[in-house]
């Protein structure tokens, strides 16, 4: 288990802009040479977007995006031609494929939170593709099958308990609450690589957790 605190992420954004991001693996400026991917992992990014603060149209290509929102709504437009409002509870995918543009915007009153992670794909190319679940469950795996990965959703009540999957690589990261991990304790933006991992299980220490788990194959 290697475990990375949320203090160590690396900050960037533009905070006169209303931007204000933390970054899991080397990014953009802050490169790190032993910190460039966990499994299909590329990036795990915590956004936090003041009203009316956006990212403008950007490209991507050959990566998986996948979106979840803390607090507030994300307005996400694409080249593609989607348009949707993403809100806490839903899960979003981009595909970006051979490439795609899209729009990040916070086009709500109150201040939006959202952590977005990068898969890397086992092919590259291919068309762009979008899908939005609406009040992800969490007994319902959502599957990434381009990069191999599966995530799960936990929502945990004080002192519940849930298992972390069996697998070659699992990636965890505690989105909101505290939580115990063997004997790890963990808080709100902390994450776990795990290698090989065996009849390992979240509890939830002091109130409710909230939990992002990715399993892979290898």
């Amino acid at each position: 288990m290697d475990v990375r605190r949320s203090g160590d992420r690396y900050r960037g954004g533009e905070p006169a802009s209303g931007i204000e991001s933390l970054h899991a693996f080397s990014f953009g400026p802050h490169y790190d040479p032993d910190n460039l991917r966990f499994g299909p992992v590329i990036a795990c990014n915590e956004e936090h977007l003041k009203p009316g603060a956006g990212f403008d149209e950007h490209t991507h290509s050959h990566t998986e995006l996948v979106t979840w929102v803390v607090e507030g709504t994300l307005t996400h437009r694409d080249s593609e031609g989607n348009e949707t409002v993403v809100k806490p509870g839903d899960l979003q995918r981009l595909s970006a494929g051979g490439g795609v543009r899209h729009v990040e915007r916070n086009d709500g009153a109150s201040c939006l939170v959202f952590v977005q992670m990068w898969l890397a794909p086992t092919a590259a190319g291919g068309d762009p593709a979008y899908e939005i679940v609406r009040g992800i469950a969490d007994s319902t795996p959502y599957a990434v099958p381009a990069a191999g990965a599966l995530l799960h959703v936990r929502r945990l009540r004080p002192a519940e308990r849930a298992e972390v999957p069996d697998a070659a690589f699992a990636y965890v990261h505690v989105v909101r609450g505290e939580v115990r991990l063997g004997e790890t304790e963990l808080r709100s933006g902390d994450a776990v690589r795990i290698t090989a991992g065996r009849s390992l299980e979240l509890e939830a220490l002091r109130g409710r957790a909230e939990v992002l788990v990715w399993e892979f194959a290898g």
